[in-house]
């Protein structure tokens, strides 16, 4: 196949696998937002197709018309050089447009997509294309963790999936057992290349390439357990201040938390705990890896174990020896450019670098990234508060 022609190919992969992720939902699905952080369905679907007709059909497709102008107010996310647009925690509030008129919509931008990708194209746009592909890969993730906390929040725990519409291995979610939890992998010091140095696709944050100065350390092989956290659990974890950063034993108050989310106790279970999945209400397993803490969790539990979190440069450079990709991993690190960072040009240039401050970077990859979206230099990033994500834990020690 020619370059365009792959192009197109997984252009359609892509915009196919969205749409059959929310296969298995009723219409009513699609609208609530229970958090400002988490987005409806309906606008992961309308905003993934505002993106290629924005940013690539507007100003590359010769006589394009917008599908409806109206929707760049609502479907535009975070970008300021295109205009007003509605509040983050208000996308839950219009049922208009419908399910329908939004896959109408996608279809629309998919048409003129797959007409301009039917040419040869200048390798800047092709990039183009790609970025906005891949930024679909990121919504495909969020709409999977924003499912969780649409149907986790409703009493009837209804389960994702029970016909297997959607593709996903809901068994994958909680489903194994890790490694030995007595083995640790050994980084010795020395100056390392960390970074995106090509070839191939990485996001504007991972580059440049540059050298840092580690110390000894050592990762642990095993991330932490559901065990392991209710033992710390178990041992006031929750009630215990000299574990938790300030702003954490804050959150701890304010949020009155005492568990994971989506763990309870369950009296029908003799009192044991039960955490919601995608396939619904299940006990939690003991050795499957810890899910859904945040940055402030994960640092008490690694203060109340004797360890740490490892920092981001530490994680990337044992990453090939680690048993990596269930859970976004934490790190002690904050979210910040590297030496010499330069946004893209243009409008994509407000991607990630205007995000660089107050959050705190995860390495690794999830139960719910999309196949081929990893790579050991992704910088995942989040306020430290957040865990509706496939978030997790793996404890660092000086070697």
């Amino acid at each position: 196949m020619t370059p365009e022609q792959i192009l197109a190919h997984r252009y359609r992969q892509v915009r196919e696998r969205s749409e059959r992720l929310c296969l298995p939902l009723a219409p009513e699905d699609h609208v609530p937002q229970p958090l400002p952080e988490v987005s409806p369905p309906k606008w992961h679907l309308a905003h993934t197709a505002w993106f290629f007709e924005t940013m690539v059909l507007a100003h590359h497709a010769e006589g394009y018309r917008p599908f409806d102008k109206r929707y760049a107010y609502l479907f535009n996310s975070y970008y300021e050089s295109l205009g007003e647009r509605a509040l983050r925690a208000h996308r839950g509030h219009f049922s208009r447009p419908t399910v329908a008129e939004v896959l109408a919509y996608r279809a629309h931008v998919d048409a003129a997509m797959l007409q301009l990708l039917g040419h040869a194209l200048p390798p800047a746009l092709a990039d183009l294309v790609d970025l906005g592909l891949h930024h679909e890969q990121q919504h495909q993730e969020l709409l999977l963790t924003d499912l969780k906390v649409i149907l986790g929040q409703n009493p009837l725990a209804p389960a994702y999936d029970p016909t297997h519409l959607s593709g996903v291995d809901l068994i994958a979610e909680h489903d194994g057992i890790c490694p030995p939890l007595d083995e640790w992998i050994t980084q010795h010091a020395g100056t390392y290349e960390v970074g995106h140095g090509g070839p191939g696709f990485a996001f504007d944050n991972e580059s440049p390439r540059h050298a840092v100065l580690l110390q000894p350390v050592q990762l642990r092989a095993a991330l932490v357990t559901n065990d392991e956290y209710r033992a710390f659990m178990d041992d006031g974890g929750y009630e215990r201040f000299e574990f938790w950063q300030s702003d954490g034993w804050q959150w701890v108050h304010d949020a009155q938390a005492r568990s994971p989310m989506y763990w309870r106790r369950s009296g029908e279970h003799g009192g044991r705990w039960v955490h919601y999945t995608l396939a619904g209400e299940q006990p939690v397993q003991g050795q499957a890896p810890v899910t859904h803490v945040n940055a402030y969790e994960a640092h008490a539990f690694c203060a109340w174990a004797g360890w740490r979190l490892p920092t981001e440069f530490e994680w990337e450079t044992l990453a090939p020896r680690l048993n990596t990709g269930r859970r976004w991993e934490w790190t002690g690190s904050a979210y910040l450019p590297y030496p010499g960072f330069t946004p893209h040009a243009g409008n994509v240039g407000e991607y990630n670098g205007k995000f660089m401050i107050n959050q705190m970077v995860l390495r690794g990859a999830s139960f719910a990234t999309p196949p081929g979206h990893a790579r050991p230099t992704y910088r995942n990033f989040f306020l430290p508060a957040q865990r509706w994500q496939y978030t997790g834990i793996r404890p660092a020690r000086p070697a």
